[in-house]
């Protein structure tokens, strides 16, 4: 059986930062929880297609990973464990500054399909101001092996761990992205 995980972050940068942070995939590995001791172990990359023109300047220079990039991380599915799990991912979709999805190819999902949504948004802090930034929506779309078993698993620890893997996610977004900053973003 498919599930839907939903999940949104808002965050007070440009919308063509926030993008080039989430589409570096050095940046992965620093997302996840670091009782994973996540890894890249391999990676093909596919550039992306080449940046509009009126987002060029705008956007930071990095590694992007463009739809049919293809990468296997490990992690350590518990704290702890003295096992490895693989898991082989591609980016099935790519648009600079608005969204890219990555599906499983191989790993511990029967069917696995997570898509990152961006768009400008303007928020007002606490004294009135407005404050411009960028709402990221993650959707992920999911199936676990084994049938019935599986979706045991799903209700006892899957859908939870799910949940706080992703609260980790916005604490650690929130730690990194300043120090993905350039000196022009900080004036």
């Amino acid at each position: 059986m498919r599930h839907t995980f939903q999940s949104e972050q808002w965050l007070p940068y440009p919308i063509e930062l926030v993008f080039a942070f989430f589409a570096n995939p050095e940046n992965l590995p620093r997302l996840m929880p670091k009782w994973q001791n996540a890894r890249i172990e391999e990676a093909t990359f596919t550039p992306p297609p080449q940046r509009p023109e009126h987002l060029a300047s705008s956007t930071p220079k990095s590694i992007a990973a463009g739809a049919g990039t293809k990468m296997t991380i490990s992690f350590q599915p518990f704290p702890y464990s003295p096992v490895r799990i693989s898991w082989e991912a591609e980016i099935s979709e790519f648009v600079w500054n608005n969204h890219f999805c990555d599906r499983q190819l191989r790993g511990p999902f029967a069917y696995w399909r997570h898509c990152h949504h961006l768009q400008t948004e303007t928020r007002i802090n606490d004294a009135g101001t407005p404050i411009s930034g960028t709402l990221l929506k993650d959707e992920v779309e999911y199936e676990l092996p084994l049938g019935k078993l599986g979706e045991i698993a799903n209700s006892l620890f899957i859908a939870h761990q799910l949940q706080n893997t992703f609260k980790y996610r916005h604490v650690r977004t929130n730690a990194l992205l300043p120090l993905f900053l350039t000196p022009a973003d900080k004036s």
